[in-house]
């Protein structure tokens, strides 16, 4: 039996299923601006880890309040006065979360608003896709907090902006925000309503496609980034070979081939 998702589980969490395999998970902690504490962070592996093998179609990963995420949350990391070792554990159950979303196969559409910064920047860069509103602004401050990232940040972030624009962030404290922001890379859409619709729109458009593609589109892609070019050809092959001969696609294969099927046009102006 697949594994199934209790929502009533999450307390920081708040999680929903929809009707056609899209699930909304909204950081539930709008007074801390949505700051990822532990207790978070591991709802969000609990969540991650079960959902490839849930039925999860899609996801759509939001921010309760006015913001998406404002980050490690400093107070609980202040109180708990951690030792280095303690705080490298803390950083790899951030690592093991982040990984589960990027690696796990479910297309994940981050809707963004207000403040996407520091951690919170690192866990929108594990989404697949990133749509902002007019209100959103990005910034790394661990330079000025006299921190350092460790979710994720010199990873998936620099390979979203650049080396040097990522060290400017964390160096000078830069905001990125508006259209700037999607022309670096740190969004691919940028919307004047809601992010949240947006999302919602792009995540039930990708939940119709076949599983084992998105399945492919969603981890295979960010493994072959990790290989050799020589390696990376090779995985694709294999990967290729699997998908592209997956018995559910006959229908979609038919359907291009009598003409039924919709064919890729140029967005109408």
């Amino acid at each position: 039996m697949p594994p199934k998702i209790d929502p009533a589980r999450f307390v920081n969490l708040q999680v929903e299923a929809h009707d056609d395999g899209v699930w909304v998970v909204t950081l539930n902690r709008p007074s801390k601006r949505n700051a990822l504490d532990i207790d978070t962070i591991e709802e969000l592996v609990d969540f991650f880890s079960v959902a490839p093998r849930a039925g999860v179609r899609a996801v759509v990963l939001a921010g309760s309040g006015d913001h998406f995420c404002a980050g490690l949350d400093l107070i609980e990391h202040h109180d708990q006065d951690r030792s280095p070792a303690d705080f490298m554990h803390v950083c790899l159950r951030w690592h093991e979360a982040f990984n589960k979303m990027e690696y796990g196969g479910v297309p994940i559409i981050a809707a963004l608003q207000g403040a996407v910064v520091g951690g919170g920047l690192e866990l929108a860069s594990s989404a697949h896709l990133r749509v902002m509103d007019q209100t959103a602004y990005f910034a790394l401050p661990e330079g000025q907090r006299g921190l350092f990232t460790g979710g994720g940040a010199t990873i998936r972030v620099t390979d979203l902006v650049g080396k040097s624009r990522m060290i400017d962030m964390m160096l000078t404290g830069r905001v990125y925000q508006g259209q700037q922001a999607v022309e670096i890379g740190l969004a691919q859409y940028i919307v004047e309503g809601s992010s949240y619709d947006a999302a919602l729109d792009l995540a039930r458009k990708a939940a119709q496609n076949l599983p084992l593609s998105n399945f492919a589109i969603c981890s295979a892609v960010s493994h072959m980034q990790n290989m050799s070019a020589m390696d990376a050809a090779y995985a694709e092959a294999v990967v290729a070979g699997v998908v592209n001969t997956q018995p559910d696609a006959r229908a979609r294969l038919a359907a291009f081939a009598d003409k039924s099927a919709a064919r890729v046009r140029p967005n109408s102006k």
